[in-house]
């Protein structure tokens, strides 16, 4: 592999990583701050919320700033802005600046999600699948780090604070953010076109909603689970599980990408790895509202499994089929319909337990995501090329 891609392939596993770390540090001190701020139940769950409805809100935003910057300028204001922010959510004992610094962080991930297609696009066009599953396994140890090291390594350092330790999840966000100004610039920011930079999608593009609904069912899945895996194990006298259960989920997406970072170019076009993964998620979720056992365990692997593996093959496509000026208003557009569907389906989920006072119907629109996942695909057009700029 050539230095210099070497380099970006580098950038690009470290940007991924950004897109989840101060997000994630936020699960490990939710008691704490619960305790400090005197937050309900309810706003938990505004706080665990807020970033997912800036990722869906701020995307089309972010297509803005990438047509006016270029993606890396793009993506180091996403990193600062992710950064600063996350820095500063504990510095203000108040729940609205909580939320207000929460806000600020998400819609600087939410710039970056659909600068890194751009670049994958711009610094790896012969190695497009290669390169997103880099960074979307980037994307998943950033899930996995501040969970597995908050609580046992990063609070004692900070005397057990949990302002400070957010703060210190966005000290790598930052470094990440320098290596980007330092070792990005030797490639052109811009892919040559004669064109005017576009930002605004065609909403008529029958792809954007394809994608974004493949997508939408895998973050519905993903959060729903997250969710609901708790109260319906208390539900069924078994809080025990609670922990392994969720960790099951997080971790069992680590051997999907794995996996990809060496398949993918194998599988970015065939349709049947979505029927495969799909019909995984359907029979785990199938599986998880039927167990509150060891069981369970086992099936949030496999949820965790087949839609990492998802994930990274949409994420794929935008670079893969669309034009360089397309990239970054089509994958924004992605953004908005999946994250969109996701807090949907989560409402749903509730409105379901809540209405039927049973608690595996929560999973029942979640399965439903499943069937997306088996259907839609089948109408992507996995043969069109991305070719030159319209």
């Amino acid at each position: 592999m050539p230095r210099r891609l070497l380099l970006h392939i580098l950038l690009l596993w470290l940007a991924g990583n950004a897109l989840r770390l101060t997000i994630l540090a936020v699960p490990p001190v939710i008691p704490a701050i619960h305790q400090d701020l005197g937050l309900s139940a309810t706003g938990v769950g505004i706080l665990g919320g807020l970033p997912v409805v800036l990722f869906a809100a701020a995307a089309l935003p972010g297509s803005l700033l990438i047509a006016r910057l270029g993606p890396v300028r793009a993506l180091v204001v996403g990193l600062m802005l992710a950064a600063g922010a996350g820095a500063l959510r504990g510095a203000v004992a108040t729940v609205a600046w909580l939320y207000a610094m929460t806000m600020l962080m998400g819609a600087g991930v939410a710039i970056m999600q659909p600068a890194l297609p751009a670049l994958v696009r711009l610094w790896a066009p012969h190695r497009i699948g290669f390169a997103t599953a880099v960074y979307s396994n980037g994307l998943l140890v950033g899930e996995t780090l501040p969970v597995l090291m908050m609580i046992p390594l990063v609070l004692p350092l900070v005397g057990g604070s949990w302002p400070l330790g957010l703060a210190v999840w966005s000290l790598p966000v930052v470094g990440i953010a320098a290596l980007v100004v330092l070792f990005a610039g030797s490639a052109p920011d811009k892919p040559a076109t004669t064109e005017p930079p576009r930002w605004w999608p065609d909403w008529r593009d029958g792809l954007i909603w394809r994608l974004g609904l493949t997508f939408g069912a895998v973050n519905a899945m993903y959060f729903g689970a997250n969710t609901f895996l708790p109260d319906y194990l208390t539900s069924h006298g078994r809080p025990d599980l609670i922990s392994a259960a969720l960790g099951a989920l997080n971790f069992g997406q680590l051997p999907a990408s794995v996996l990809l970072l060496v398949l993918a170019s194998r599988l970015e076009r065939r349709i049947w790895p979505y029927l495969a993964f799909g019909l995984l998620c359907l029979a785990s979720a199938i599986g998880l509202a039927t167990t509150a056992s060891v069981w369970t365990v086992v099936w949030a692997t496999v949820l965790g499994f087949s839609a990492s593996g998802v994930l990274i093959l949409v994420l794929a496509l935008p670079p893969l089929l669309c034009a360089p000026a397309d990239v970054a208003p089509i994958s924004a557009a992605m953004l908005t319909v999946s994250y969109t569907l996701g807090v949907m389906i989560a409402v749903v989920s509730g409105i379901a337990w809540d209405a039927t006072g049973v608690p595996a119907a929560a999973f029942v629109p979640i399965g439903l995501c499943a069937l997306l996942l088996v259907s839609v695909p089948a109408t992507i057009p996995f043969d069109r090329h991305a070719g030159a700029d319209r």
